[in-house]
């Protein structure tokens, strides 16, 4: 665990599926669903944050992938501004394994006090479709939505000694040896999984694929040649071929990142329409009580707006996503509902 900040005096309290069907789930587990009106499935109210709340002991902030990938980058940002904001220690405690299940089952056994709270990705909503009783935790009522946080465009990379120098020789090379080029995956059923699946069905090419506990040890493994491709998210990816150890030969996002100079889009050369990104967010046990909910909703949407944060999600061509609790319920039961549905109709499972 990491400790991020401040002083601790606080009190809370007081895989096999069609090529449309794989085009659609991706789509979906992107960032591009907007939230609607409606009512969430997670009864989520936000009344005034009381003001003689002060910390006690340090709020924890449960990841599920390891140290060092894209999300964590992002969600440490994050919990830097959180600390000042709520003059707390705030630390970050990496989980990895099973897509961010392990995080999620450790923290909806959690005490519902506001100091153990889950960083979430897109994952989340796929898990109970992709996982079914293998699970041993249900998104729907172990949880309360404190947050949307951010969304990460998708970009395909490769080792800096690969073979490949466009997208194009990349998709001509697969489509004659398939099943000769491996890809790594922050996990089975994570966004950058199921966008593999979805490039293969949308160019007709086959991988071999290689899950890691994390988009960290991923990129680790695809910068030393272990592996031949990954798609990767954006806050990922930039560091990686900025090192030099790494290039991008696409973005999977209908339009180019400004990160990215030159870089093309998968939309343009291979994958017309072709559209991928991750989102990630902030919850809670269920039971939290909802003035808790409602401070560090205000703490994450203030950290979002700070200067630093935006500059370094620009950095990283992050989008900040701030939400109330309740529009975070609306988006999180949208993306459950749907990803369910598409999923069970596509006869994808890893349960």
């Amino acid at each position: 665990m990491t400790p991020i900040m401040r002083n601790p005096h606080f009190n809370l309290n007081g895989v096999s599926a069609s090529s449309k069907n794989r085009r659609v789930l991706l789509k979906l587990a992107g960032a591009s669903l907007v939230a609607a009106a409606g009512m969430s499935l997670f009864s989520v109210s936000a009344p005034a944050i009381a003001q003689d709340a002060s910390p006690s002991k340090p709020i924890k902030i449960v990841l599920g992938f390891s140290a060092g990938g894209g999300t964590d980058a992002i969600a440490r940002a994050i919990a830097r501004h959180m600390a000042d904001t709520l003059n707390a220690n705030v630390v970050i405690d990496n989980k990895p394994g099973a897509n961010g299940n392990i995080a999620a089952e450790s923290v909806a056994r959690a005490p519902a006090d506001g100091y153990t709270l889950l960083y979430n990705t897109s994952s989340i909503a796929s898990s109970p479709a992709l996982y079914g009783k293998r699970l041993t935790y249900n998104v729907s009522t172990d949880f309360v939505p404190v947050a949307r946080t951010a969304s990460l465009p998708i970009v395909l990379i490769v080792p800096a000694k690969s073979r490949f120098a466009t997208v194009e020789e990349f998709v001509a090379y697969a489509k004659k040896n398939p099943g000769e080029l491996n890809y790594a995956s922050a996990g089975n059923g994570n966004v950058t999984h199921l966008a593999a699946l979805s490039f293969e069905d949308a160019v007709g090419i086959k991988g071999t694929h290689i899950p890691y506990k994390g988009e960290a040890p991923a990129i680790v493994d695809l910068m030393a040649g272990q592996v031949d491709y990954y798609f990767a998210t954006s806050a990922g990816a930039i560091p990686a071929v900025q090192s030099g150890r790494a290039k991008a030969l696409a973005v999977a996002t209908i339009q180019p990142l400004q990160t990215l100079p030159g870089v093309p889009t998968l939309h343009e050369t291979v994958a017309k329409d072709l559209d991928l990104a991750a989102w990630s967010g902030l919850m809670a046990p269920a039971g939290t009580p909802t003035d808790i909910v409602a401070k560090l909703n205000a703490a994450v949407n203030k950290a979002l707006s700070a200067k630093e944060v935006r500059e370094f999600f620009a950095g990283q061509s992050a989008q900040a996503t701030p939400s109330s609790a309740e529009e975070y319920g609306v988006f999180l039961k949208k993306e459950i509902d749907a990803l369910s549905k598409v999923i069970k109709d596509a006869n994808l499972s890893l349960d």
